[in-house]
């Protein structure tokens, strides 16, 4: 039976007036309690949650808005379970940001693990992220069309193997399978294979050198058990249906590979592989190693009082940074928080993502890649396609930096390049020639370039300016917001892995720390204060009217409450209007 008490119904006795100080109650309402209580509370997805359970049959659940807030809390805490449910049961902070009474609450660890399973299967986490970022940016009147993106590495709560131990440890866990649900098809593999496995996943190779010679031929050892069970496997469905031969059969494909009957271990396999049977979603990352990542982006507009993270969009680690644009901005729409101007790195800043940004009416601002100089000569400043003057509709050349007129400039449509022919006269004895990217081909000076490259080109003069240096120098303070998120919410190393918790824990940690930089901010402290003061205010005057007007006859006092529900309805709409 669902269990919902609705955050915003003001309670006629508040507990915590017998148990709290008036300074204890305003250090709550000035910290994370207080903003979480009055703010964030009635966001949480309790409605989800209740979809799970019967209107009104069957036992009682718990208080499914405190269930979801502890579930988000223990996120961003970084705790435990065993932390989460002493929290939930002798934390009065805790308890006066659910809405709890102080005293008598408890709550099994198999209803708490139920409740994260059902919100990483309804993917609750990045729907309430969202939520809680939109109703923080209207409160604080944040400013977003300035915003900074970047991604930070997160590493799972999986062991990091190498590529030998990988394929190792897949065929233990495979054969520890089989011995225990079919012995009899265990005892029929070779004795030396089942004993080279046989030591716990701690010690397995631990016999063998480790000088280059002696770990090449481990590893061919390990790819031919591997291809020697899933050939005498293969044809037992009770085996081969199982995660463990499934995992076998991939690392195998993806590490190995069959030439002419030869088993050949491959020498690069790129990131998207596999990196631990346990966490089969995890990837690999060549700078960072292996697990997730996350790209984030956040407002850096200096008017505002705090800045927060407006958009998380996890990933695994071995997705490139320049494919991330187009999703974040996906998302920014989806929550109406697009900016203006988007700053990033070389990496996102593409003339690709440029142009798709441009099209959704964001200038994506960030240094180009690379160089367009084909001849290099540090003697003297050279000459690019941006010192033409070019019509950048029809992409044809008007004249050189010169001030030549070209003979010809013809655009072709398939390719996309423009062809120009400058005069010979003009070139011949032009000064600037060696500077100039006109080159001399088939006795003609031409110049070809494409709307990219011009565009390139422009950037990059852009760039060395002093105006683009201010401009783009507070994009660098995102990397102490991905600094502090990891130190404070435990973000770069969860204690989950598999990519459903992985993502939950993610988005969750990403909402609290939202929370965590709202509530530094004076104007959300205020706006938490008068709440409080108007459900205060809503309560002394029902008692304020019970004792000007004492029942009369046979008028119980709850007949006088009731007679002035129209007026406590009025105040409970003043306090949500505040």
């Amino acid at each position: 039976m669902r269990t919902l008490v609705n955050p915003q119904q003001t309670r006629l006795f508040d507990p915590f007036d017998y148990v709290l100080s008036p300074k204890a109650r305003q250090r709550l309402l000035d910290s994370w309690p207080g903003v979480f209580r009055y703010v964030l509370l009635e966001l949480m997805p309790a409605g989800a949650l209740a979809e799970h359970f019967a209107p009104v049959m069957g036992r009682p659940s718990k208080e499914l808005y405190s269930m979801a807030g502890l579930i988000f809390l223990a996120e961003y805490f970084d705790w435990t379970k065993d932390q989460a449910i002493n929290a939930y049961c002798y934390h009065m902070d805790v308890q006066y940001a659910l809405n709890l009474e102080p005293v008598a609450n408890d709550v099994a660890i198999r209803t708490l693990e139920r409740n994260i399973a059902r919100f990483e299967d309804d993917e609750l986490a990045k729907t309430l992220m969202a939520d809680v970022t939109v109703r923080l940016v209207e409160l604080l009147e944040i400013k977003v069309d300035t915003q900074r993106l970047d991604s930070t590495h997160i590493f799972s709560d999986m062991a990091s193997f190498g590529r030998t131990r990988l394929m190792g440890v897949a065929i233990k866990r495979f054969l520890t399978q089989v011995n225990r649900s079919e012995p009899v098809d265990y005892e029929t593999l070779p004795e030396t294979l089942r004993q080279r496995y046989a030591p716990g996943i701690n010690q397995l190779f631990a016999e063998v050198a480790k000088d280059t010679d002696s770990r090449r031929l481990l590893r061919q050892q390990v790819a031919e058990d591997m291809h020697t069970l899933l050939k005498h496997f293969a044809d037992h469905p009770e085996h081969s249906t199982k995660n463990t031969y499934q995992a076998l059969e991939r690392i195998f494909s993806e590490q190995c590979e069959v030439q002419e009957e030869k088993i050949v271990v491959k020498a690069k396999t790129g990131g998207r592989v596999m990196q631990n049977p346990s966490d089969p979603d995890a990837t690999y990352d060549g700078h960072k190693g292996p697990g997730y990542q996350v790209q984030l982006s956040e407002t850096c507009h200096p008017e505002n009082e705090v800045q927060l993270i407006t958009c998380a969009i996890p990933q695994t680690a071995a997705e490139p940074d320049s494919e991330a644009v187009e999703p974040v901005l996906d998302d920014l729409e989806q929550t109406a928080l697009l900016p203006k101007q988007l700053l990033g790195d070389t990496l996102y800043c593409s003339d690709e993502n440029v142009q798709k940004a441009e099209q959704r009416g964001v200038e994506l601002v960030g240094p180009v890649g690379g160089s367009d100089q084909s001849k290099e000569d540090a003697s003297y400043e050279r000459l690019t396609i941006d010192d033409f003057d070019i019509e950048e509709k029809t992409e044809e050349v008007k004249c050189c930096p010169s001030g030549h007129t070209p003979n010809s400039s013809v655009v072709d449509e398939q390719s996309g390049k423009t062809t120009t022919v400058m005069p010979e006269s003009a070139c011949s004895q032009c000064d600037f020639y060696g500077q100039c990217p006109v080159e001399k081909r088939s006795g003609q000076y031409r110049l070809e370039h494409t709307a990219k490259q011009r565009r390139l080109a422009a950037r990059r003069r852009e760039q060395e300016t002093e105006v683009f240096r201010e401009r783009y120098k507070i994009r660098g303070g995102i990397e102490g917001t991905n600094s502090g998120l990891k130190r404070t919410t435990g973000l770069g190393q969860l204690r989950v892995r598999g990519r459903p918790a992985v993502y939950h824990a993610i988005y969750l940690k990403v909402a609290g720390w939202n929370m965590r930089r709202a509530a530094v901010c004076a104007k959300l402290r205020e706006f938490v204060h008068k709440k409080a003061a108007a459900a205060v205010f809503c309560l002394n005057f029902v008692f304020l009217r019970l004792q000007m007007f004492p029942k009369r006859g046979r008028v119980s006092a709850k007949n006088q409450i009731l007679r002035y529900v129209p007026q406590i309805e009025k105040f409970s709409m003043l306090s949500k209007a505040v």
